[in-house]
């Protein structure tokens, strides 16, 4: 296998040049609700149970735990004190730990700006202790990342585990075609019963963990629910009381509450732009049925957002809110910190993000309230709709190298975060300083928690992954452990919540795979698609160029290649169903 791979790594050298980070939308919905193999997963973790003494009655519902109290908690593998949360239980097979050999793992990363040194992180320092697993984390410079990942597959040295294998060219399955990541098939039921019963519990989280032909490749970030939608229209409240308005619906309701603003005092009142949709947000042009990508319509058919009927119709209404200065002028530009800056100034009245971030930077720091807002309809009676669904993929995913030593070390060392006692560990980090557990048995973070009251000063948006991990491949729970949405006061997951069960996402895309052949070539037509539409899109809102300029836009994508684009994408969604 080794040989394999270092015969493909000029192929990768070649092909890294023409791939880019183009990637299916997510979306879409669920068939069983129950998975056929979920009885015989159930039946692995009973057989493999570590019998523990019952020690949830000194621990739920305990604000002042005693030190021996913290240290039973923190330096064993009971999970007693856990009650089962959600509709099915998190697996607790703690059988392989400690492990029966003496190993260190290297596990490549991405950066992180938040995290100086994952080896000395409080979690995995933890997870260090009760699995009996050393690891060590190599990590690249934060802003080199892609560099010093085409360095080391270039290289033919790998590491044990990689952190967002997904990187390589094609993706995952590419990687474990060309023998860079080993598949896991025939090993996951034995080294890997956390992981296992865990996806088997569900049969969305079966099928969005499995490929077309039914291979496990790797251990994915699977969460107990699919989480509430995270970005969408958000209205200062400030604006709403100024105008005297109420939160708008449609697309003539927005321009009318937009030149109010305007007339209130809010220069550019609406902040458009934003480092990952600076053109297109899917929540405006969505109105239009003019998606950002790829969906699919009420035939299961894939289509191109762009290329959609309206679209014209979308850009003109841009091209004339941006003429009439209601978008903030560096929409096409700003960073993060940009926006940031404008969207607490007095010239914004509405922003398209995360109300999780926004209740950082408006709320917390500002003092500045806010409401969310549906995505914008058309028409009256039109339903709200969003392209964005979360398949209960979540969170990262990480893969096992060919070259790894200890493939079974490895395995165990991933699987861990599937146990229950993982899934308290990485989403809630250390008992006693950083979280409590209440009398249900659901770990959560007091007001005196280290994430809220970090010793070094340092604000909740560094304290979620100093004291935890937010995106890893673990079982996530979004919903009770983020600190930003679960802060005492926080509306912000009640924002989310809100959009996500009142707006229509049937239209979503699955999280489709590629065969190899298909990726390179998806890839090259998707960037250059990308690219064709954000030019052609930019120069058209910026009145650069007239609306029917759309017109050559359209031809220039078809002759590009558009219908074979989509016959990619309908043959993987075709696939993706039959799994």
């Amino acid at each position: 296998m080794k040989a394999k791979f270092k015969r493909v790594i000029h192929l990768f050298l070649i092909s890294i040049l023409m791939i880019s980070a183009i990637t299916a939308c997510s979306g879409g919905g669920s068939g069983k609700e129950e998975s056929e193999g979920n009885e015989e997963a159930v039946s692995t973790e009973k057989k493999n149970e570590v019998e523990f003494t019952d020690i949830s009655a000194s621990i739920r519902g305990n604000t002042a735990p005693t030190q021996e109290q913290i240290d039973e908690v923190n330096n064993t593998l009971n999970d007693t004190y856990l009650g089962d949360v959600y509709d099915e239980v998190i697996p607790s097979d703690y059988s392989a730990y400690p492990f029966k050999e003496e190993v260190v793992l290297d596990v490549w990363m991405p950066a992180n700006s938040n995290i100086p040194d994952m080896n000395n992180h409080a979690v995995q320092k933890q997870i260090e202790k009760l699995t009996g697993i050393k690891v060590n984390f190599i990590t690249p410079p934060v802003g080199q990342e892609a560099d010093a990942f085409t360095l080391m597959i270039s290289s033919g040295e790998l590491p044990d585990i990689i952190i967002e294998p997904g990187r390589y060219p094609g993706g995952l399955e590419a990687g474990v075609n060309d023998g860079a990541y080993i598949d896991l098939t025939d090993l996951m039921e034995k080294h890997a019963p956390n992981y296992t019963a865990w996806r088997n519990s569900h049969e969305m989280r079966r099928k969005t963990t499995v490929t077309d032909d039914g291979r496990l490749l790797g251990f994915y970030g699977i969460a107990p629910y699919s989480e509430w939608t995270w970005f969408g229209m958000l209205i200062k409240q400030e604006a709403l009381d100024k105008t005297g308005m109420e939160v708008p619906n449609t697309i003539d309701e927005w321009y009318a509450f937009l030149k109010k603003c305007q007339e209130v005092g809010y220069k550019t009142p609406l902040n458009y732009g934003s480092s990952y949709g600076q053109i297109f947000t899917g929540i405006i042009n969505g109105a239009y049925g003019v998606w950002d990508w790829t969906f699919q319509d009420e035939n299961g058919k894939v289509q191109w957002g762009p290329a959609q009927p309206k679209a014209k119709e979308y850009l003109a209404t841009m091209q004339k809110w941006n003429k009439e200065g209601l978008l903030n002028r560096d929409w096409a530009t700003a960073d993060f910190n940009q926006r940031m800056a404008s969207a607490i100034s007095d010239d914004t009245a509405v922003i398209m993000d995360s109300p999780d971030t926004m209740w950082s930077y408006w709320k917390e720091q500002n003092d500045i309230d806010f409401v969310g807002a549906l995505n914008p309809i058309l028409n009256e009676g039109d339903k709200s709709a969003t392209t964005y669904k979360n398949f209960m993929r979540t969170g990262t995913e990480a893969a096992i190298t060919t070259q790894a030593d200890n493939v079974e070390a490895a395995m165990a060392w991933l699987d861990f975060n599937y146990s229950k006692k993982g899934w308290e560990l990485i989403n809630f980090g250390e008992y006693g300083t950083v979280h409590l557990v209440d009398d249900k048995g659901m770990p959560y973070f007091p007001e005196n928690s280290y994430i809220y009251n970090d010793p070094d000063g340092q604000p909740v948006a560094t304290t979620l992954w100093k004291y935890r991990m937010h995106s890893w491949p673990n079982i996530r729970d979004e919903h009770h452990a983020n600190p930003l949405i679960v802060a005492k006061g926080s509306y912000s997951g009640d924002i989310r919540k809100y959009w996500t069960e009142n707006m229509d996402t049937s239209m979503a895309m699955p999280p489709i795979t590629f065969t190899k052949e298909e990726a390179s070539r998806e890839a090259e037509l998707g960037n250059q698609l990308s690219t064709l539409r954000g030019e052609y899109f930019a120069k058209i809102i910026m009145g650069e160029l007239p609306v029917d300029a759309y017109d050559q836009f359209l031809k220039e994508a078809q002759s590009m290649g558009l219908d074979e684009f989509l016959s990619l994408h309908q043959a993987a969604l075709d696939r993706y169903n039959q799994r």
